[in-house]
């Protein structure tokens, strides 16, 4: 399955992200190889194979919940750069009230 530089901008712009033309082009590479890949291991027997979802013998492994003291809070918001009403404040990760615009 080819990957095409359209679907790679669609995946940036969802991701905010941007590329140069070359930067695309070679992300167009990168991916088109990571799906042929994929593609290569559906080819794979796996006819009496069970499934495995644990590499590891362990299940449930737990530790006691115990309750510790957290971190002052003034020495928390000493290194962010805007706070608000007692909360950090961040960029908003939405444009217009839908994710992705």
């Amino acid at each position: 399955m080819a990957i095409s530089e359209e679907q790679v901008k669609h995946v940036a712009k969802l991701s905010k992200l941007s590329f140069s033309e070359k930067e695309l082009h070679n992300f167009t590479e990168q991916l088109g190889e990571i799906i042929d890949m994929v593609e290569l291991l559906e080819e794979v027997d796996t006819t009496g194979v069970s499934f495995m979802s644990n590499v590891t013998e362990n299940l449930n492994v737990m530790r006691e919940d115990v309750s510790e003291p957290g971190t002052d809070r003034d020495e928390l918001f000493k290194n962010i750069p805007e706070a608000e009403n007692g909360y950090i404040k961040v960029p908003a990760i939405m444009d217009n009230g839908e994710a992705g615009a």
